[in-house]
């Protein structure tokens, strides 16, 4: 069985250096193709992965919705099996596609929990700038919200990548992409405080100057750093949603949308690849609009 694990760690390398995919996604791939591994491993005859025949995927599925898994991990599992024996076939190692007839659960679109602009502009004004990671922390849930990156966007955003005269940042997305996004004077502001208050004060460790978000070993800041200072930047403001970074790029799309943006700019701020994931904006849009008529409507 060890032939799995070999074209399992080849494949990482053809979704690293061919698909050019993100670090986040090819681990998610990985992890799920050694799920399937495991179980044919446990529950069928000696499979090679070229032998692995529709019946065994399909009885895969079957075991994860058994287990619990949800509609939406399911999904991801089945497009990562997809990929793989699209590598397969790529490679010769198969002729017929075994999970070219699998299907991905129908799964309802849930609508993201969004800020209210009061409620950012509370969460930014009760971070105490008089502290030293004060103008860093505000600077973040501006550039989040300002700019409505991804959290990983975030901590690879990089000084030289940021235009304030001509108030861009370059950021590089899913799979390497770079797209330009707008910078407003808020965030402009408190990263130039920011700078000046505390990043020009640290000594950066080797290879991290450039990096713009730094914690005091001068190292850039992780995902779950920046995690922490948004739990707790929504605590002491009194926020009781459920709240992530990614909970301002779901507001900084929302208000777009709210005030009149057109879709399609939406779209390339956000870096999406297909205009049918930003239309989820449009639904909160109406839910807003639904909302308000149930309130304020006489007749309602």
């Amino acid at each position: 069985m060890n032939d799995w694990e070999d074209t399992i760690k080849n494949f990482g390398f053809y979704l690293k250096l061919e698909r050019n995919l993100s670090e986040n996604t090819i681990y998610s791939y990985l992890s799920d193709i050694n799920k399937l591994y495991s179980y044919i491993s446990s529950t069928k005859l000696v499979v090679l992965p070229e032998h692995t025949k529709y019946e065994d995927l399909k009885d895969f599925v079957e075991y994860l919705v058994k287990t619990g898994v949800n509609e939406k991990s399911q999904s991801r599992t089945i497009s990562g099996i997809k990929s793989f024996y699209k590598y397969l076939l790529l490679e010769d190692r198969i002729k017929d596609n075994p999970a070219s007839l699998l299907e991905s659960p129908k799964t309802a679109r849930k609508l993201p929990v969004v800020l209210t602009i009061e409620e950012i502009e509370n969460i930014i004004k009760t971070i105490d700038v008089s502290k030293s990671l004060g103008h860093r922390n505000r600077a973040i849930i501006e550039v989040l919200y300002g700019c409505g990156l991804r959290v990983s966007e975030l901590a690879e955003l990089k000084i030289s990548n940021i235009f304030f005269k001509e108030s861009f940042v370059r950021v590089i997305g899913k799979g390497n992409k770079q797209r330009l996004v707008p910078i407003g004077g808020a965030a402009k502001k408190e990263i130039n405080n920011y700078l000046k208050s505390f990043r020009n004060h640290i000594m950066p460790k080797k290879g991290q100057s450039d990096y713009l978000f730094l914690n005091r070993r001068g190292s850039k800041l992780t995902r779950v750093m920046i995690f922490n200072i948004v739990k707790e930047a929504c605590e002491n403001a009194g926020i009781t949603k459920t709240i992530s970074p990614h909970t301002f790029r779901h507001s900084f799309a929302t208000h777009l949308v709210e005030g009149g943006a057109d879709l399609r700019a939406v779209q390339e701020m956000l870096g999406h690849e297909s205009i049918t994931t930003t239309e989820i904006y449009t639904h909160i849009d109406k839910a807003y609009l639904r909302d308000a008529i149930i309130q304020f409507h006489p007749r309602s």
